[in-house]
């Protein structure tokens, strides 16, 4: 059976007429399809990381802009989730899919041929909103191809595996191409990859939906979008104006009051893009407070350790990639891994401890120094953080689903890439505040390296926070309370 029965979901089989054995794809395959789409993604957040020098000596990018051309992908990406979640949910999530990896495939070509850094920025942020239609897509797919249980668990252990393979991957694929052809090429490299998983998309997943009115909350869409974009730009700001200018506290108060509208219009509206009413769920609400907190503050670690590894130790771009080899193997590894654990310890006591230890790895990043060798300085912290942060990832996954209705699926689905995409988005602006104010400006290899271990000390302390609120909030299981 592809698809665990749910009452309010419908799909093209169920109005159609029932389909012969012989036409359904296997599940597997479905998986497949599903993890490729989810890889794309994730990897196009990393991909860039180790083509960024080489973009700035090309485009003649500034700091700032350097760190947008990761924020203008993320935000999009963070800001548009919701809204492509429950757009799959209502108009078919075989359909978005194909409709964001379309939009994805696209604007990479377009970002690859870029000539200025407004191009470049306006490509990622399509990119962005490709990305948010896609991703929410993957999951929900993935979950109504597999009945709920251990394969269930087994299978969205792998897109994890693949989604957090892709974030590591991305080190080594931006480094072969951007030394052996371009820093274009890792955009352009999605061109025909996404063909290919569009290809496979439409002829392998079938069409599902929920039930109910078609009409999407487009108000509270715009006002979350623009509150998040807002609240990044400010935190932007601190690092050349400070924490008290105008320049920052102006935006910051912008933001806020975006996000408070968004709030009060998801109160009010008959079809809201984020029903607040689901976070009385506490497995749904507990697991994605700890997945933005997590992304706060283990998203930046691909960000600082190329910069570390080629500002700091000379590395090749390609040097670079290949650095972070074992932290990709590890994160693939401990994802695959808490799987096997979960119905033993259960899934909040697995996440806790996957979560301490990426804390314990970006600790010990934190020592590094200038004049660092490999082994030690990156490569067995890296395998600690990354092995941490995918035994972590599964479990937080399986929770923030796990108590959901079907016809929320997409936007559950959405949730979760969400809270993770829009915390990496926010850590990453904090966390170069941190580094630059730490480096006091200057680019000598001693302050560049005080500045990146002090990105990893605040990296360590909020993860920290992501404990607490699993310890605190998340339920046992077998005590979950339901919706009210």
């Amino acid at each position: 059976m592809l698809r665990s029965p749910s009452a309010p979901d419908t799909d093209c089989a169920a109005r159609s007429g029932t389909r012969s054995r012989a036409a359904t794809p296997p599940a597997w395959l479905v998986v497949a399809v599903a993890c490729a789409g989810q890889f794309l993604v994730v990897l196009d957040v990393s991909v860039v990381n180790v083509a960024l020098p080489s973009m700035r000596a090309d485009l003649g990018m500034s700091a700032t802009g350097l760190q947008w051309v990761v924020n203008a992908y993320s935000i999009a990406f963070a800001g548009f989730m919701l809204l492509g979640g429950r757009a799959g949910d209502l108009f078919g999530r075989k359909r978005m899919f194909l409709v964001g990896l379309g939009l994805f495939t696209v604007a990479s070509l377009a970002g690859g041929a870029a000539q200025a850094d407004w191009q470049l920025l306006a490509a990622r942020t399509a990119q962005g909103l490709g990305a948010a239609v896609l991703a929410p897509s993957t999951l929900t797919i993935l979950t109504s191809a597999v009945p709920e249980g251990a394969a269930r668990a087994r299978a969205i252990a792998t897109w994890t595996a693949v989604g957090a393979g892709g974030g590591a991957a991305g080190g080594l694929v931006g480094g072969l191409l951007t030394e052996s052809l371009s820093w274009r090429w890792v955009l352009l490299i999605n061109v025909p990859l996404g063909a290919l998983v569009l290809a496979a998309a439409a002829r392998w997943t079938r069409e599902s939906r929920a039930g109910g009115e078609r009409r999407l909350d487009l108000p509270g869409a715009v006002l979350v979008t623009a509150g998040t974009a807002t609240l990044a730009y400010a935190i932007v700001q601190t690092e050349a104006a400070g924490w008290g200018s105008a320049r920052t506290l102006v935006p910051m108060g912008v933001a806020l009051a975006l996000i408070a509208a968004f709030l009060a219009v998801e109160t009010r509206t008959r079809l809201p893009l984020m029903p607040l009413a689901l976070f009385r769920v506490r497995s749904v609400a507990a697991a994605n407070a700890a997945m933005f907190v997590c992304g706060m503050g283990s998203f930046a670690m691909w960000f600082f350790m190329t910069l570390y590894a080629q500002n700091v130790l000379g590395y090749t771009p390609i040097e670079a990639g290949l650095a972070l080899v074992p932290s990709s193997l590890a994160v693939v590894l401990g994802s695959k891994t808490a799987p096997r654990l979960m119905p033993r310890f259960g899934a909040r006591n697995v996440a806790v401890t996957g979560v301490l230890v990426t804390a314990a790895g970006f600790a010990w990043q934190s020592t590094m120094s200038a004049h660092g060798s490999y082994v030690p300085t990156i490569m067995l912290p890296g395998i600690v953080m990354m092995a941490g942060a995918g035994f972590a990832m599964t479990p937080l996954a399986s929770l923030a689903t796990s108590g959901a209705e079907p016809g929320d699926a997409g936007l559950v689905s959405g949730l979760v890439n969400t809270s993770r995409t829009l915390g990496g988005s926010l850590g990453l602006a904090i966390l170069s505040t941190v580094a630059a104010s730490r480096s006091a400006g200057l680019a000598d290899a001693s302050s560049l390296t005080r500045g990146y271990a002090g990105a990893f000390q605040a990296g360590a302390g909020i993860l920290l926070v992501a404990v607490a609120v699993l310890v605190v909030w998340a339920p046992r299981e077998g005590r979950e309370e339901p919706r009210g």
